[in-house]
């Protein structure tokens, strides 16, 4: 596993924990990695409007998980999500892939107790 996940590595990161048998090209492979796009997309108009998605942020964490290996997609949405990783949180735990750290993102390891979660967006899960 590559050591320290930056902006520089990040491709070459994702494409090394990528397993996807029916990937045929690597429109499909960009497509996946888009999802992190829209995840981010998602949380910051959660966190300007309060309006909350989390059908479609779990659908799109359900696909990434299923073709990503789990440590490995969690250190990179810590690295493209970080300032959303308190939003981020509530649904690895619902999924069940929250760690105790996330080791060598940038330089850092991440003591996952130290995140904050969004209280609303746990309830709502709870709800589902």
């Amino acid at each position: 596993m590559i050591d320290n996940l930056t902006e520089k590595n990040f491709l070459l990161f994702a494409a090394k924990y990528y397993d996807d048998p029916n990937c045929t090209d690597m429109l499909e492979f960009q497509q996946d990695l888009d999802r992190i796009k829209y995840i981010k997309r998602l949380l910051k108009r959660y966190q300007d409007n309060s309006d909350l998605k989390e059908r479609l942020i779990l659908n799109h964490l359900v696909v990434l998980y299923n073709v990503f290996e789990h440590e490995a997609l969690t250190r990179m949405l810590a690295l493209k999500l970080g300032e959303y990783l308190h939003l981020v949180k509530p649904f690895l735990q619902y999924m069940g892939y929250w760690p105790r750290t996330i080791n060598g993102v940038n330089d850092t390891n991440i003591d996952c107790s130290g995140v904050p979660t969004d209280i609303y967006i746990l309830r709502t899960l709870r709800l589902l």
